[in-house]
This record gives C-alpha cells, sequence and structure tokens, in this order.
C-alpha cells in the first residue's frame, strides 16, 4: 500500500482543485442573498477561478518544469489553501472574486505538475493503473462540486466551501513532503512571462466582454473595445511564441490535425458537460424550493456515471482507438445535453436524470484519454507541454463556457418574461433577478400567476442553455472521429551542443 501513498497525495489535490470549478454552483442563491450580487458578479466567482486555471497552467507548468515538479505542488496547495480561507472570510463580491482568482493561482500550479509527479513516479503496469485512478478522479470530481457544496451550504455556511479545504490541504502538503521523492527539473527553459501575460489578456477580455456584453450592450464602445483587446493580445500572443527559441506553447504541435482536433474537444468537453451546471442549482433553489443539499444530490446520475465509466474504461478499452472513445463521449455528452432540453414549467429535478446520466458516461469517457491522447500524438519531450495544453483548453472551455451559456440562459429569461409585458414592466430587471436567484422578488411583482411566470421563463432559459450546449458536445464528437488519429509521434529534434542529459528525458508518457 505504500506505493499508492504518493498518488493519494496526488489525487487529493487534483480532486480539491477541480470540485472547486464547480462546488460553488448550488451556494449561488445564498451567496447572492449574503453579498448582494447581480449576476455578473455571481459569474465571476466561477469565472475567475476557471480563467486564472486557464491563463496560467502552461506557464506555471514551464516553471515546475525548471524548479521541480514536487516544489511547485506544494507551494501551489499552499496558494490553494490561503486563498481559501481568505474566500470564506471575504464580506463583498469584489474581494471574494479577487481570492478566487489567487485560489486559481494555487489551482494551476498543482494541476499542472500532477500528470507529470505520476508520469515520474510510476512505472510499467503501475503507471498505467495510476493514470486510471486519475483520470477517474479528474472525471467524477466537477461534477460532484454541486453535491459537496449543496451537503456544506446546507448544513454549515456556504463558507465552509472554503473552509473546508484548509485541512485537505494540510493533510495534502504533508503526504506529499512524506511520501512523494524530490524530483530534480527535467528542462532547463525559463518561464515564457511574455506569452503568458499575452494569453492572460487575450482570454480575460474576451470573457469579462461575454459576460458584461449584455449590461453594457454588445455594440458598446466597452464591448466592442475588449473584443478588440483579445484579438490583439492574441495576435501578440501568437507572434511571442512564433520568435522565442523554447515558447510556452509550441504553435507547430497545430500543423496536426489530431493535435488540433484535441484541444478543440477539449474546450468543447467543458462547455457542453459542466457550464450549465450553475444554472440548473438555480432553477431547483430559487423555483422548484429544493435546498443546497437536495439541489446538489441531484447531479449524482452524472457524477456516479462518470466515476464508474473512467475507472473502467481505460482498463476495459485500452486497445479502442482515441478517436473513437473520445468521439463516442462528446457525442453522449451532447445527446445527455438535448435530453435535459425536454423540461418544461411543470417538470421537476426528475426531467434532469436521465440527460445528467448520459452526460456522465460521455464524461467517463472522453476524460481520461484526452491528456494521454495529445501526449502521444507529439514527440517525448513535448509530452509535458501537451498535457498542459489539454488542460487549459479544458479549463479556458469552463470559463468561457459560463460566460457563453451565461448570455444565452439570460436571453431566453428575457424573451419568456417579453410575451407577459403587462406584468412585467422591465423584462431584462426581471431576469436579471431571476438569474441572480431572486425570484421570490420578480413573483411578487409580477402579481397572481407571478411563480408560473418564473417557472415558465426559467424553463425557456434552460432549454436555450441546454440545445447551445448539446450542439456543442456533438460538434465535439465529430471533430474527435475527423481529426483524432492514432498518430505515431514526430521524431525529437536533435539536442543542441548546450543542453543537459535531463532536457532529453520524457517528462510524461502516455498512459
Amino acid at each position: 500500500m505504500r506505493k499508492w501513498l504518493p498518488l493519494t497525495a496526488v489525487c487529493l489535490g487534483t480532486f480539491m482543485l477541480l470540485v472547486d470549478v464547480t462546488i460553488v454552483v448550488v451556494a449561488l442563491p445564498d451567496m447572492a442573498a449574503s453579498l448582494h450580487t447581480s449576476f455578473a458578479d455571481l459569474q465571476w466567482v466561477m469565472d475567475g477561478y476557471a480563467l486564472a486555471l486557464a491563463a496560467l497552467l502552461l506557464g506555471v507548468g514551464a516553471l515546475a518544469d525548471r524548479a521541480g515538479h514536487r516544489r511547485v505542488y506544494v507551494a501551489g496547495l499552499g496558494f490553494f489553501a490561503a486563498a481559501s480561507l481568505a474566500c470564506g472570510l471575504a464580506t463583498g463580491p469584489q474581494a471574494l472574486v479577487t481570492f478566487r482568482v489567487v485560489q486559481g493561482v494555487g489551482g494551476a500550479a498543482m494541476l499542472a505538475t500532477t500528470t507529470a509527479l505520476i508520469g515520474r513516479m510510476y512505472h510499467g503496469r503501475d503507471r498505467g493503473v495510476a493514470f486510471g485512478v486519475w483520470g477517474a478522479v479528474s472525471g467524477a470530481a466537477s461534477a460532484a462540486g454541486p453535491v459537496l457544496g449543496g451537503l456544506l451550504t446546507e448544513h454549515l455556511d456556504w463558507r465552509w466551501i472554503f473552509f473546508v479545504n484548509l485541512p485537505l490541504s494540510v493533510l495534502a502538503i504533508a503526504m506529499t513532503l512524506r511520501c512523494v521523492p524530490v524530483l530534480p527539473g527535467v528542462r532547463s527553459r525559463g518561464v515564457d512571462l511574455p506569452g503568458t501575460a499575452a494569453f492572460t489578456v487575450a482570454a480575460g477580455s474576451v470573457t469579462y466582454a461575454l459576460i458584461k456584453g449584455s449590461d453594457n450592450g454588445w455594440t458598446s464602445a466597452t464591448t466592442l473595445g475588449l473584443f478588440a483587446l483579445a484579438a490583439v493580445a492574441l495576435l501578440a500572443f501568437v507572434a511571442v511564441e512564433r520568435r522565442r527559441e523554447q515558447p510556452l506553447l509550441d504553435l507547430s504541435l497545430f500543423r496536426g490535425g489530431s493535435f488540433t482536433g484535441l484541444m478543440i474537444v477539449g474546450v468543447l468537453l467543458s462547455v457542453a458537460a459542466f457550464s450549465y451546471l450553475a444554472y440548473i442549482s438555480l432553477w431547483l433553489q430559487s423555483v422548484k424550493g429544493m435546498g443546497p443539499v437536495a439541489a446538489g444530490l441531484a447531479c449524482v446520475p452524472m457524477s456516479a456515471a462518470a466515476f464508474v465509466v473512467a475507472s473502467l474504461s481505460g482498463r476495459l478499452l485500452h486497445g479502442v482507438a482515441p478517436r473513437w472513445t473520445i468521439g463516442a463521449g462528446m457525442l453522449l455528452i451532447g445527446a445527455g445535453a438535448l435530453l435535459q432540453a425536454l423540461l418544461d414549467a411543470d417538470s421537476d429535478w426528475t426531467a434532469l436524470v436521465a440527460g445528467l446520466a448520459v452526460t456522465g458516461v460521455g464524461v467517463g469517457l472522453a476524460t481520461p484519454v484526452l491528456a494521454s491522447s495529445a501526449m502521444a500524438s507529439v514527440s517525448p519531450e513535448r509530452a509535458g507541454m501537451a498535457s498542459g495544453a489539454v488542460n487549459t483548453a479544458r479549463q479556458l472551455g469552463n470559463a468561457l463556457g459560463i460566460a457563453v451559456l451565461g448570455v444565452v440562459f439570460h436571453a431566453g429569461l428575457a424573451g419568456a418574461l417579453k410575451n407577459h409585458a403587462p406584468a412585467v414592466a422591465d423584462p431584462s430587471a426581471a431576469a436579471d433577478a431571476l438569474a441572480g436567484g431572486q425570484a421570490a422578488a420578480v413573483v411578487a411583482h409580477a402579481g397572481p400567476g407571478g411563480w408560473a411566470l418564473a417557472q415558465e421563463a426559467f424553463a425557456t432559459g434552460l432549454r436555450h442553455t441546454f440545445l447551445v450546449s448539446g450542439t456543442l458536445g456533438i460538434l465535439g464528437g465529430l471533430v474527435a472521429l475527423l481529426l483524432v488519429r492514432r498518430a505515431t509521434p514526430p521524431a525529437p529534434p536533435a539536442p543542441t551542443p548546450a543542453a543537459r542529459p535531463a532536457d532529453r528525458e520524457a517528462p510524461v508518457p502516455a498512459a
């Protein structure tokens, strides 16, 4: 059992950081009441964390390659714990969002090092088992977040969704220092600060523009300026990466259709499978009257299916070509979202069960294979970069998905409310209130039939959201089937005379 203690330490950190992507979704109504947040503020509680993960993964991964993976992993746990404490003590939405971003910095340091640590600590059959366990934990963590968040919010307080990270982080740090061996850095390349900065500005600008577009106006100078800034920053990122000898992300990797397809799937998987969970939680709590625990338990079909399928797929589908596994998984994710789009104003939580279960099966099939397929499609010394790129794509997809689906959800609410203009004087303001968990206020202003109106508006908004998610999931499945191949990795480039032997190590071979 002692040989699996290092894996336990790594998986504990992985579970914490991925659970925290979605653990806030059932606490949103309580947060709204406690901190007086707007819909945009609620989105940033989720998006600030996911965006920090996406923007910093590649840069922190490069730092870990140089400084040592255990050292950076432990530092990430410390950052994560301190930021979790600050989140739990926050007295306003601005402070909460700020510390969620800091929490994402720690999460990026943890996520950027987990696969590298596993790949260097385990070999042969043990490595396959370790990656299978890690894949199962990763596949189930995001879906398990609402369940854990509901239990903590209802029986303690929403702040405990952050406080609970403190003892777990201390345990993970202690286990890592005691059980994980000191592994020297494997590369001498420095951190690409210009590339990291350009990518962060691009991702942050487009996400902020999407979240604030409804408030500022889609054709306003502010919104158009933010989209323009994102485009300029993206061009700057491309220019920087093309000119650096050791770039943050080698753009030549995208010349292969398989790698490009995997990056597209990474983005679409998070959007189609997880980004709508916040709106399900709002519907269940503010309209259907369920508590945080019940709302979290409504997501159990997804988390249970994802965990079971991910645990079994590595052993049972080992010889299957990645495009079939990933493609089938994405198609199931899309089908699950479309099944949920069948709900109407009279539906309750049971209308989601079948769709969530199908989505969970898809997540369990696709998630564990993504990183290993990306690493297998490149030369060995680029495996760490490829793994980091996949994780970045997934977290960027989650950040953008929350923003995009938030726009779709809000538009669906407002559109349904416009059909009841006599009862709702300002549909847009009423949609803001519903999306912020304040259904009771809207009902009070609407008069008789107010609850029926709120239920119809939420059902319309959710249907639109599920339709978009389902379409993107199916698109991801088609991309995987068309582009992903079991490719033979390109031959590694010849080392320069100055290269050290450690530079030629393979950081993380395919699982």
